[in-house]
């Protein structure tokens, strides 16, 4: 790793590491397997746990010098402190849409330096559709494309952006499954009529391809459910910003929930300065 950048071969483990996890959790899905709670009370499965053993297997041999927080490891007890250089993974993220039979859970990794996001990869195994995005570099979108998913890899890289936004006509996208009524209220204020509903990571995923304009998100999120797609959509020309305008940083370690996130607004390229 040079230059606090991970290094092409590093990315390619990454990568592989990221199909073989879904490749896992679609599994695990059609097999049946069961789920149960966390303390929170947000559901965990079989595929949560065994998609992360790949993950942090990858890497251990991608980037062994760098320290990993990852969601199961955390829930489990395992949480090391935040260093100036770290990986957020969240190996399914959108476990209800997983559980109900929904195809808008994805797998993440994300890189964090100085408490930016600086490097991304989203995969969605049920669509594959796989994103990826640097600072500095850009962002794109590939497709899983093959009659073989166990032998095939991503076609060639599109690049995406956000788009230029009308301010008569906004499109935001809420989550699916956590829209808190102050989210609705938010909408209504900013004169936001149009939404498009959206779970896991996928909904900065829509705001990088330019397929909606502003993600507000007022319920609580850890930062392995944002590093990857905030990561994306900064390489794309977005930017996410807290509920008071302020930058939303990585790292959170010392408080009393670590890597607790709080409420944050997502914007596409211009439409920060209309509000």
């Amino acid at each position: 790793m040079s230059d606090m950048k991970l290094d092409e071969a590093q990315k390619q483990v990454l990568r592989d590491a990221m199909l073989a996890a879904g490749r896992v959790i679609m599994d695990v899905r059609a097999a049946g397997g069961d789920h149960k709670f966390k303390g929170d009370g947000s559901p965990v499965t079989l595929a949560d746990t065994r998609a992360e053993v790949i993950l942090l297997k990858a890497l251990s041999e991608a980037a062994p010098e760098i320290t990993v927080v990852a969601e199961e490891a955390a829930e489990a007890g395992h949480i090391p402190k935040a260093t100036r250089v770290f990986f957020l993974v969240d190996p399914l993220d959108g476990t209800k849409e997983f559980i109900r039979g929904g195809t808008d859970f994805t797998v993440n990794i994300g890189l964090i330096v100085d408490k930016n996001p600086v490097f991304g990869l989203i995969y969605v195994p049920a669509t594959g559709a796989f994103y990826e995005g640097e600072a500095g570099q850009g962002a794109w979108r590939r497709q899983l494309d093959c009659a073989v998913v166990e032998t095939c890899q991503p076609k060639e890289k599109t690049p995406i952006s956000v788009r230029d936004a009308d301010r008569e006509n906004l499109m935001a996208v809420a989550s699916r499954s956590h829209r808190a009524e102050e989210t609705n209220a938010w909408l209504t204020a900013h004169n936001v009529k149009d939404t498009v509903s959206a779970g896991s990571s996928l909904k900065f995923c829509l705001l990088a391809e330019g397929k909606a304009d502003v993600y507000p998100r007022h319920g609580p999120t850890m930062e392995w459910d944002t590093a990857a797609g905030h990561a994306i959509l900064s390489a794309a020309g977005g930017r996410v910003e807290t509920l008071d305008g302020k930058t939303f940083g990585y790292g959170k370690y010392d408080q009393t929930r670590p890597y607790l996130n709080p409420g944050f607004i997502a914007y596409g390229a211009n439409i920060r300065k209309m509000f």
